[in-house]
Order: structure tokens, then C-alpha cells, then sequence
């Protein structure tokens, strides 16, 4: 099964991260597993373009979609073979450590589906 492991982080937020793994570790590791699939870093929220329309019309707006502390920073698509596999690679994340990490299951394919009907 696909996950979508979502970075988040509060810049604000001060805590140790004595004792973090190198996340170079993580990934050598999850590699050599086969489960990691694709993974990036983003940038900063204020480089975001927020889209929505409305009645017909393309709203553009500066910025991340949420007012909230917490940004999300990265993302990682991995393949294992249940939710407890997951939340275990996750947990080895450096990010964990420094953040919070989503755990969401990928619901199937349905993105490539449609565009193969279309």
C-alpha cells in the first residue's frame, strides 16, 4: 500500500534534536528497503501560490492556503505493506524529530484512471 508522508514543522518551535539521525541515514536506509518512492523538500511557504475558482473565475492569492503555525516542508510517497510499516518509517524520519510527520494512506489510483478515461 502507498503513503503520503507529510512534513510539517513550526519554525517557532525550539526543542533538542540531540541524538537526530542524518537524513541521509533515512534515506540510504529506505532505499536499500525499496519502500521510498519519491520524496522532495519544498519551498518556503512564502513562495506559494494559492489557486481556487469561484463562479468561473481563477482566484490567485500569495502565500500558503492556511493561517496556522505549523508549514508543511516536504513530502515523501512510500510503498510498504501496511499502515504499522508506515508509521515505523516515518517515526526513523528526521523530521519526526523536529516536526510532525502525516501518515496518510494513498487512495489508489484514481488520478490516472480519470485521466486515461478523459
Amino acid at each position: 500500500m502507498k503513503y503520503l508522508l507529510i512534513h510539517t514543522y513550526d519554525p517557532n518551535d525550539e526543542h533538542s534534536t540531540e541524538g537526530m539521525p542524518p537524513f541521509q541515514s533515512w534515506l540510504e536506509e529506505m532505499t536499500a528497503r525499496g519502500v521510498n518512492l519519491h520524496g522532495g523538500y519544498l519551498a518556503e511557504p512564502s513562495d506559494a501560490t494559492t489557486v481556487q475558482v469561484r463562479d468561473r473565475e481563477v482566484l490567485l492569492s500569495d502565500g500558503p492556503f492556511a493561517e496556522t503555525k505549523e508549514q508543511i516542508a516536504g513530502y515523501d510517497v512510500i510503498e510498504c505493506a501496511d499502515l504499522d510499516e508506515a508509521i515505523e518509517i516515518a517515526s526513523k524520519h528526521p523530521t519526526a524529530w523536529q516536526g510532525k510527520i502525516e501518515v496518510r494512506p494513498i487512495a489508489g489510483d484514481s488520478c490516472v484512471d480519470a485521466q486515461e478515461s478523459g
